[in-house]
């Protein structure tokens, strides 16, 4: 097996030479290796504390963290006319009831996979499905059939009625609140993989008045806040560290633990 390289900030390793781990991963555990070190410098976090081999932090690394970032971050509560103007733009986020019917073709993503391989795999199939003339057959099913991961490729990849909470986020944001009926014009990625995704009927519940979901509107833009201001807050970081073998410029990179 060939040795890879292994990333380092302030010279600790964020990886092994037998890891194969994706740039998304890697800027993740740099990310929160930026942030325990940081809690150490600021005297949360006993200066013994170490990551493990598989970058996963200890207990207390993660309560340090977080007071960490309740000092330094600064998340101002959201104004009325801030919520209003993003109820406004963001209505049909908050209906509630929406039901979309849905298949898919998913390619899985699993440890180790070549992502860009797989795309070029994907490719070639998302194009003949946009571009199949269903009056002759149902190209989208018999595709499902031959390439799809997900137990519903015996059904020609048809997942039935959904709502957004019975989805992955990341799909969900993908398909709901929108009017696109068909195969849609994109790949779509989630935590499983790429889908390829078609909108069969759109059913598209109520509108809620502003009032009864001013608290979630508040919420999401308070997280939004808080996105923005780690991520500030992280490129101050790696602007003070050195930082080896991982490129922290090449995506906006939100912590997750």
């Amino acid at each position: 097996m060939t040795a890879l390289t292994v990333a380092c900030i302030n010279g600790i390793a964020l990886n092994t030479a037998q890891e194969n781990l994706t740039p998304e991963e890697l800027r993740q555990r740099a990310c929160t290796e930026l942030l325990r070190q940081a809690a150490q410098r600021a005297g949360l976090l006993d200066p013994a504390d170490a990551p493990t081999a598989d970058g996963v932090i200890s207990e207390a690394a993660a309560a340090a963290i977080d007071a960490l970032l309740e000092a330094e971050l600064n998340v101002p509560d959201p104004t009325e006319e801030a919520c209003r103007r993003h109820y406004a733009a963001h209505a049909s986020a908050y209906r509630t009831g929406e039901r979309v019917r849905v298949r898919h073709i998913l390619f899985a993503v699993t440890p180790g996979v070549d992502v860009a391989a797989l795309r070029k795999q994907v490719e070639p199939v998302f194009l003949d499905v946009r571009c199949h003339d269903s009056r002759e057959s149902d190209g989208f099913a018999e595709a499902a059939r031959k390439w799809s991961n997900c137990p519903s490729g015996e059904r020609g990849g048809d997942l039935g009625w959904l709502e957004a909470g019975e989805c992955a986020p990341e799909f969900a944001r993908e398909v709901f609140g929108r009017i696109e009926v068909g195969v849609l014009p994109r790949l779509v990625h989630s935590r499983f993989g790429l889908h390829v995704v078609e909108v069969l009927e759109r059913k598209p519940g109520l509108a809620q008045p502003f009032e009864s979901v001013r608290g979630a509107v508040a919420m999401a833009l308070r997280q939004q806040a808080f996105v923005t201001a780690l991520r500030q807050y992280l490129r101050v970081l790696a602007g003070e560290a050195q930082v080896e073998g991982v490129d922290l410029d090449a995506a906006d990179t939100p912590l997750v633990r």
